[in-house]
């Protein structure tokens, strides 16, 4: 079947909502602005979910991440309004499907759950300095709520997208990387600000500035870029995504203390980022060189250097190619999730364990952590024996049925009609 799809049931596993294409993805959020507005929008964006292969928690404060832009988007429909209100929907939220009101309530504090999202960008746009109007918006989307795929931030991309093409002066997008880049910014202030979450950037650099079969590698020093060919089907590999069905947030504090742990440490190492010191250090000298710092910073630490030494040499064995190396590196990216940073969760343990028992080159949590989905790199002839291991092991467990999704590197956020 085809990459981005869910798996199907006669694989012996839970199906899950497979991406949607750009002509069904459109009437799907063209047909909801038309119940929920009437009349017609001035047009239709989408922005992807991401994972990531190997770089989770170190983004913030500099540090090297290697996202991938899913197939799995986001779908925005918007219209402005001459009255200067604001007038969201969505399916996404059955209890929760509209929100209403006008510009001086999108601020801080104010908004929360998906319509911060939604029209956190509007404020941050406007902080910018452009004249974005009231506006109608649609939003419905194929990207797993809850599963760590960066759902509610493919919202505010698709939503940043739409509201700087309709503002009275449109931010001028081109379709490079430069172009891209302050829009991806934009997102992130929206993100800390209104939505109330501390990320870090690589979610919005990897739905914006990302090229499909590519990863993104993404100094979040200077916020440079740099694309890396992911030549899974030459190879004979596949990403696959899955959905552990344990849900988890980033705005329960818990990624706030990771972070906030980051940069103590660092302050307590002399430097400004543990990027710097993962810079000046090596492997012989790391348990050494932390061994001042007190209780959990040293994990937390430890955690953040070796795995920017991971990300580099992940991309250096994606580039020999050496699939041997990537998969060890994608485990022990796991292992330090788990046992310094401490974000793993029985659901995520027991779906990668199952995924290299059952034939997973390497495999590993991604996303904010306590919940969530794990990703595997697995040989094309082992994913249906790799999916069914995975919802057997869970069943054993009794754990929630995990979805599976074959995955590939998508494109990036951009105007579909």
């Amino acid at each position: 079947m085809a990459q981005g799809q869910g798996m199907a049931q006669g694989q012996g596993m839970a199906q899950g909502q497979g991406a949607w294409s750009d002509q069904d993805g459109a009437g799907r959020v063209l047909s909801l602005f038309s119940e929920g507005f009437g009349g017609s929008s001035h047009g239709v964006w989408a922005s992807p979910g991401r994972v990531h292969p190997i770089g989770d928690h170190v983004d913030y404060k500099g540090r090297l991440s290697l996202p991938v832009a899913l197939p799995h988007r986001t779908f925005v429909a918007v219209s402005h309004r001459q009255d200067g209100r604001v007038r969201l929907a969505t399916h996404m939220d059955a209890k929760v499907p509209r929100w209403e009101g006008v510009p001086h309530e999108i601020v801080p504090g104010r908004v929360d759950g998906w319509a911060a999202n939604a029209a956190g960008p509007a404020w941050a746009l406007r902080q910018a300095g452009l004249d974005v109007p009231g506006f109608d918006m649609a939003i419905t989307s194929s990207v797993p709520v809850g599963a760590g795929l960066s759902s509610p931030a493919a919202i505010e991309r698709a939503a940043a997208l739409g509201l700087s093409a309709v503002a009275d002066q449109p931010l001028p997008l081109g379709d490079d990387d430069a172009g891209r880049a302050p829009l991806a910014r934009l997102c992130v202030r929206a993100e800390n600000e209104v939505a109330g979450a501390p990320t870090g950037g690589l979610d919005q650099a990897a739905s914006l500035r990302a090229r499909a079969r590519h990863a993104l590698l993404l100094d979040c020093r200077d916020i440079s870029a740099s694309q890396v060919e992911l030549p899974l089907e030459r190879l004979g590999l596949e990403l696959v995504v899955i959905d552990t069905r344990a849900s988890h947030s980033l705005s329960d504090g818990q990624y706030g203390q990771r972070r906030a742990d980051c940069e103590a440490a660092a302050m307590l190492l002399g430097v400004e980022s543990l990027r710097e010191f993962a810079d000046r250090t090596d492997w012989s000298a790391l348990d050494g060189e932390l061994a001042a710092l007190p209780g959990r910073l040293r994990p937390r630490a430890r955690h953040v250097v070796t795995e920017i030494w991971r990300v580099t040499g992940f991309v250096d064995a994606v580039r020999s190619p050496d699939v041997e190396r990537a998969g060890r590196l994608i485990v022990e990216s796991h292992v330090s999730l788990r046992d310094d940073f401490e974000l793993s969760v029985a659901e995520l343990d027991c779906a990668v364990e199952a995924s290299l028992a059952a034939g997973a080159v390497g495999a590993r949590m991604t996303g904010g952590g306590f919940g969530g989905s794990v990703v595997a790199l697995v040989p094309r002839d082992a994913v249906a024996s790799v999916a069914r291991s995975v919802v057997a092991e869970a069943e054993r467990c009794r754990l929630p049925e995990p979805e599976v999704h074959r995955a590939s590197a998508g494109e990036p956020g951009r105007r579909i009609l």
